[in-house]
């Protein structure tokens, strides 16, 4: 089997990573082509007998599974590149969000799957989203989701999903990571609290909290009144932390949906450019 990997940026360096540390793909098995080399090394070094492709073309050729990972812009530029020498038997991932399926389709030959990933498949945690193309039969689907077991969790969604869901698992990171920064930042400037301690509690209550949400399942609000009481410290905090935060996520889905019609738009353009002008 031959695994094709383009672009070895933060995420396609990231996959491959995790999948062999997981034991999902050997590095013999994996090309991967990049327009920086000093990343192809860094990858080279990383993970022994892992190829490094002398082109995208080189990377796509003979490849049972090949992922696109690089920018939505940069789409047609690697597709042209390597259309020639796609088969109808390939499967090609995207992992970019903003690229259709329907588009990937008319422009290669191959069947197409969109899975995206979350940076926190780095350590074989968090969701990974499934979109399927009408090309890929049941085996092609199911050895897909097997492939991905082994880092994340796999969910199937809709494309029309993709946004809000993407939002979640693969922004949420982010967003949680900057308001466990502020739950940190304020522990250390209030009481004086090393900031390493801090961290580490911090982190292991929102690793322990989503494990408990999981393993014995409750739901935000309900969590939230196991811990507080009527009257006690967790519920007059909460009240807080209620009032300063009420409808700032509203606000954050307006700005990310606002930006993903932007890049649909622009993606569009940059696949079809004539059909456009």
């Amino acid at each position: 089997m031959k695994i094709g990997f383009i672009g070895a940026g933060s995420m396609g360096s990231l996959l491959v990573g995790a999948f062999v540390r997981a034991g999902a793909m050997r590095p013999d098995n994996i090309a991967v082509s990049s327009r920086t080399p000093s990343k192809l090394d860094i990858l080279a070094n990383q993970y022994p007998g892992l190829q490094i492709a002398a082109s995208n073309r080189a990377a796509a050729i003979g490849a049972d599974y090949l992922f696109l990972c690089v920018k939505p812009l940069d789409f047609r530029r690697v597709l042209d590149e390597i259309s020639s020498v796609l088969t109808p038997e390939q499967v090609v991932i995207s992992i970019t969000s903003p690229v259709k399926i329907s588009s990937l389709e008319e422009l290669i030959p191959c069947k197409v799957a969109k899975i995206i990933p979350s940076v926190v498949n780095a350590v074989g945690s968090g969701a990974s989203l499934f979109m399927w193309g009408t090309r890929l039969t049941d085996s092609d689907r199911n050895d897909l989701l097997m492939m991905f077991s082994a880092i994340s969790q796999p969910i199937e969604i809709l494309e029309e999903e993709v946004r809000v869901a993407s939002d979640i698992s693969s922004c949420g990171p982010a967003f949680f990571a900057y308001l466990l920064e502020q739950f940190i930042d304020a522990a250390v400037k209030s009481t004086g609290m090393e900031q390493e301690t801090a961290t580490a509690l911090a982190c292991e209550m929102m690793l322990g909290t989503a494990r408990l949400m999981l393993e014995h399942p409750c739901s935000p609000s309900e969590l939230q009144a196991r811990v507080s009481v009527p009257g006690g410290i967790t519920a007059a905090a909460l009240d807080v932390l209620r009032k300063s935060t009420r409808g700032a996520f509203i606000q954050v889905l307006y700005t990310t949906h606002e930006k993903f019609a932007e890049d649909l738009d622009r993606v569009d353009s940059s696949l079809f450019p004539r059909e456009r002008t």
